[in-house]
């Protein structure tokens, strides 16, 4: 198994979450991982949490955004983070999270996340005007998408298949 160091950062380039992933492969998309039910996670606080379920995490290229698709019976269906676009390096992943987020639950519910941090970030950190329209306007788009159109509806299913098979499953 190949493993990829996945890293969310905040803008001002302190770490947020830090994650070893499975590489699943590569598709039009862009780059996909997986995490197997125990792997562990590090937040912010540098405290560890521990991966109760199969997940995998697509990095699109270019794109501001990043989703995690969760394995039943997990309750969000998909969680989608608004980020400036990922930087691949060797075996690595870096992308730095602007806050909002839009969760899919399992019955169809979309709700937008944290635009109360993302008001506070943005004061906090000096985002710029570009960079604040950019993660509106993608959020937005996230909405509108993440219910009716691929990749969020169907083809995350296969790299979640591949990773269950990797877990004995």
């Amino acid at each position: 198994m190949e493993l990829v160091r996945t890293l969310f950062c905040k803008y001002d380039g302190t770490p947020h979450r830090l994650l070893e992933s499975i590489n699943l492969g590569e598709d039009d998309h862009g780059l996909w991982v997986g995490s197997l039910p125990g792997s562990r996670a590090q937040r912010a606080d540098g405290t560890w949490v521990t991966i109760d379920h199969h997940r995998v995490r697509l990095y699109p290229r270019g794109q501001w955004w990043s989703a995690l698709f969760n394995d039943e019976p997990h309750l969000t269906r998909i969680y989608c983070d608004i980020t400036m676009p990922p930087v691949f390096g060797v075996d690595s992943v870096t992308a730095v999270d602007l806050d909002l987020d839009v969760r899919l639950l399992r019955d169809g519910t979309i709700k937008v996340m944290d635009e109360d941090e993302f008001l506070t970030h943005q004061k906090l950190y000096n985002y710029p005007p570009q960079v604040i329209a950019t993660a509106e306007a993608t959020c937005a788009w996230v909405v509108a998408n993440i219910a009716t159109s691929e990749p969020f509806t169907t083809t995350y299913q296969t790299y979640l298949d591949k990773l269950r098979a990797l877990g004995g499953l």
